[in-house]
């Protein structure tokens, strides 16, 4: 279990893994029991130099390392101290070993040009908070490599739907 950035490895090994990053206690421990619901392993840490510890990423002292360490998906905020969400994005699509990992940007800010430079450096998607449980429903698709194609038009073009758009919500007008 997960507790204030400290990680363990999945009891299951066929359990899904998620590493969610926010440097937010409240938004952190809401993803996490989302996660849960959905029974995903969630190691939750508060920054994304951190996630790169965990990940074995990072070239200072402090990187976890384990060979045995499996995500499927990585969830970070886009705004955080240190190393934002998009950094992180882009260390990780820049691995060789993780490139194949989806990433998920979650913000409060609802910016299109943000939205759009995270999906084209790699993102599979771009959640505005608050983060619901239609929302981490749908994530579903990316733990299983099916979202990327899923979200590919004819032209190999990928589609910018923005997630509250698919969670059957009404929104007000």
């Amino acid at each position: 279990m997960a507790k204030n950035g400290d990680f363990s490895p999945p009891l299951d090994p066929h359990e899904v893994h998620v590493l969610a990053v926010d440097d937010s206690l409240v938004d952190r421990k809401v993803i996490e029991k989302l996660l849960r619901i959905i029974s995903c392993k969630v190691t939750a840490v508060d920054s994304g130099i951190r996630a790169l510890q965990i990940l074995g990423l990072n070239e200072e002292e402090g990187s976890v390392g384990y060979d045995e360490i499996k995500v499927d998906l990585v969830i970070t905020d886009y705004c955080m101290p240190g190393m934002t969400g998009y950094e992180l994005l882009k260390k990780i699509k820049g691995s060789s070993t993780f490139r194949e990992i989806p990433v998920v940007i979650m913000s409060s800010e609802n910016v299109l040009a943000r939205i759009d430079r995270c999906l084209e450096e790699g993102a599979e998607d771009f959640i505005v908070k608050p983060v619901k449980l239609c929302d981490v429903e749908r994530l579903k698709s990316y733990m299983f490599g099916e979202g990327r194609i899923q979200r590919q038009n004819a032209n190999g073009e990928f589609n910018k739907t923005k997630l509250h758009e698919t969670c059957n919500v009404s929104l007000p007008s």
